[in-house]
């Protein structure tokens, strides 16, 4: 694949804090590229750098082999589009696709084909004469797509477009985009804060946190094999456990010596357990590689949540085997379901499920979660949920 950008050594402050620190990553043409991560990681400063509106402090970028860092936005061959889509009220869909054709003198045949092949791709033929203020936010956010297609770039900007939609429209946006950008070979750079429309969407995933990349990868990659605790937290409900690696696919978590399929860690090197909850059997608890008790059970239509008490730590268990609160059971893992990490600055900050509830997800500031952490036990080091 052609690699289209590239973002070398960007690093980019505001009054003083760093939002960017030494950013390197490569796009590719024809990719969908997701930038993923909680608030004031540094996604949108890293699209807007790409797109032209801020100016990185050091660092370069590179399109199609050529510097760009003094281009304004206007002459790079990418268009953007924002969260709110900055509509013309007074114009109909078609006037409102063509306007950027018409700023550049471009015959009236050629304006006519063009919007009509772009009206057509994103489902809104028909709707040429509306009026831009009777569409829907989801038929909305077609014609600015099809507004930032038409000028043909190269790569389109996303600065999570979907935001405002309800939750079912979000959804059948979500399959809508990746069919246009798989339809035109645009290559497309989306950002988002919400890890199911990440992995639904992307051919690549890139994880940032504090103005930092933690992890580039495929969405099964990311999901499945992420490198530190906060990846492994932030992407999907996870169990996070201390361990010790014996040796190769041998470890030691929660009491107990588990096989894994993991090589390549020091013998007795401590490190970070990562179960995902929907890779746990319930058993009976005599059965059980460990044992436990029940503490809650919420059911959630195509499956029950379940928080296990395991000798102080809690569990998360995703299941379509009911269990009552103070039944006592067991636990069986397979291998495969263990993966393992090395130790990184986020170990500790993430774990258990001590304190999983609706007043622990709205906490969402690092701060937070570290003076916490002071006041519990290891084993339960991070009961908040970052956002």
């Amino acid at each position: 694949m052609k690699k289209i950008i590239e973002l070398k050594n960007i690093t980019k402050s505001f009054d003083g804090e760093v939002v960017l620190d030494n950013i390197n990553l490569d796009i590719y043409d024809n990719e969908f590229l997701t930038l993923l991560g909680p608030s004031g990681c540094g996604k949108t400063t890293t699209l807007r750098i790409i797109g032209g509106f801020e100016t990185a402090d050091v660092g370069d970028v590179i399109f199609l082999g050529e510097r760009i860092n003094d281009v304004p936005p206007h002459k790079r061959n990418v268009n953007t589009v924002f969260q709110r889509y900055a509509l013309f009220p007074h114009l109909n869909v078609f006037e409102n696709v063509a306007f950027p054709l018409r700023e550049k003198r471009v015959p009236k045949a050629e304006i006519e084909e063009r919007v009509n092949e772009m009206l057509k791709l994103v489902a809104l033929s028909g709707f040429e004469k509306r009026s831009v203020s009777s569409l829907s936010g989801g038929q909305q956010q077609r014609v600015a797509i099809a507004r930032a297609l038409v000028g043909q770039p190269k790569v389109l900007l996303l600065d999570e477009p979907l935001a405002a939609l309800d939750l079912k429209l979000r959804k059948d946006m979500q399959q809508e985009l990746k069919k246009i950008q798989k339809a035109t070979g645009i290559t497309f750079i989306f950002v988002t804060h919400d890890q199911e429309e990440a992995l639904s969407m992307s051919d690549t995933v890139v994880v940032m946190s504090e103005g930092r990349i933690q992890q580039i990868g495929t969405p099964v990659d990311i999901y499945n094999e992420p490198e530190n605790a906060f990846v492994a937290d932030f992407i999907g409900e996870s169990n996070i456990l201390d361990g010790v690696m014996l040796r190769d696919r041998r470890v030691s978590f929660a009491g107990h010596v588990f096989d894994c399929v993991d090589s390549g860690f020091a013998p007795k090197e401590p490190v970070d357990v990562v179960v995902r909850p929907e890779d746990v059997d319930i058993v009976p608890e005599e059965k059980g590689m460990l044992r436990g008790v029940v503490t809650s059970v919420t059911f959630l239509g195509v499956h029950y949540e379940i928080i296990v008490d395991i000798n102080g730590f809690k569990w998360m268990i995703q299941t379509t085997d009911f269990v009552d609160v103070d039944e006592r059971i067991g636990l069986y893992i397979e291998p495969e379901a263990i993966h393992i990490m090395h130790k990184s600055e986020y170990s500790g900050l993430f774990g258990d499920y001590s304190s999983f509830s609706m007043e622990m997800d709205e906490i969402g500031e690092l701060e937070q979660i570290e003076e916490l952490a002071e006041l519990t036990e290891p084993s339960e080091e991070g009961a908040g949920r970052d956002e």
